[in-house]
């Protein structure tokens, strides 16, 4: 079974719309969004672009869908998909919840929200090598030293957590975490509070925002964010994108839920491969691959082969 992988803010490398695979649907992707959006999303791409959270949320969504649409028109389409945090969108494209230029509107306004709240002075920070309970410890000993509070923001792994918060308060946290033993802490390409309850009145405004976009039932199955487990109805997925930017993303239990119908062949789309790394480490039997390390005929060549030896 094949199940489809989209990263979130953070995997986004200067110049990655312009590494697609040279593909008419890829093509065909670019263009229209462009048209829903009124501008060339090719300038999106430019380390100045990528300072904006605005751009790079647009970007991901758009170079998500495009991989889809490529590998649908080799035959390969997926019966799962999921996306970490900006991700699920073109998740939710993915299997049919939303059309691709309603998503394309949504995650924009999402995106001008988030960075309206926090232009500046915030973002979240990878924590390697302790579970979610040691660094909420953590955390609420932090609190209690007098800092600005952080928060569990992803749980991407039992013990490769992301923090969100204050960036004065990111990197008094970063130097509690290292002595209390974790094995890396660093901080992340995001300058925003994603996924905690700094974003409370952001969420209330992109909800009052996706009444009025057209949801459908999926075709396929969509795993959530907030919870890590399938949503199968239009507004239950309607209401994880609208509020994912203000909960923890659950994308561990995601990955576990997908095991567990089956998926055995996961395709992440471009820029990055996080994704793919964390699923090879935490489920070794299941094949991963990262779309943007490979050329696009081989991707397919080789997620032919590994689905082929799968129904066997």
């Amino acid at each position: 079974m094949l199940a489809l992988l989209f990263p979130g803010q953070g995997a986004q490398s200067d110049g990655f719309l312009h590494r697609l695979p040279q593909h008419h649907a890829v093509t065909g992707t670019l263009e229209e969004a462009s048209q829903v959006l009124d501008i060339d999303v090719l300038t999106l791409d430019t380390p100045d672009a990528l300072r904006s959270t605005v751009a790079v949320q647009i970007g991901l969504t758009v170079a998500g869908v495009a991989i889809t649409r490529a590998l649908a028109e080799e035959k390969l389409l997926p019966e799962i998909s999921a996306g970490l945090s900006v991700g699920a969108y073109a998740a939710a494209v993915s299997c049919g919840a939303i059309h691709f230029g309603d998503a394309l509107k949504m995650v924009r306004k999402r995106a001008e929200l988030m960075e309206t709240a926090y232009p500046s002075g915030y973002g979240l920070a990878a924590v390697s090598g302790l579970t979610e309970h040691q660094l909420e410890t953590l955390a609420t000993q932090h609190a209690d030293a007098g800092n600005q509070r952080v928060y569990v923001g992803n749980v991407n792994a039992p013990r490769q957590i992301v923090m969100a918060g204050a960036n004065s308060a990111l990197d008094t946290f970063i130097e509690r975490a290292l002595a209390a033993g974790a094995r890396k802490a660093v901080r992340l390409a995001v300058s925003v509070p994603s996924h905690c309850e700094l974003l409370a009145h952001a969420t209330d405004q992109l909800v009052a925002y996706a009444e009025d976009i057209p949801f459908q039932t999926p075709q396929t199955t969509y795993i959530g964010n907030r919870g890590g487990r399938p949503l199968y109805t239009a507004e239950a997925i309607r209401d994880d994108l609208a509020t994912n930017m203000r909960y923890t993303v659950r994308w561990f239990d995601a990955l576990t839920v997908m095991q567990e119908m089956g998926a055995r062949v996961l395709i992440e789309a471009p820029p990055g491969q996080v994704l793919t790394d964390i699923a090879r480490e935490n489920f070794p039997d299941t094949t991963a691959l990262a779309a943007s390390a490979f050329s696009f005929d081989k991707l397919v060549a080789t997620a032919r082969r590994r689905l082929s030896m799968d129904g066997l």
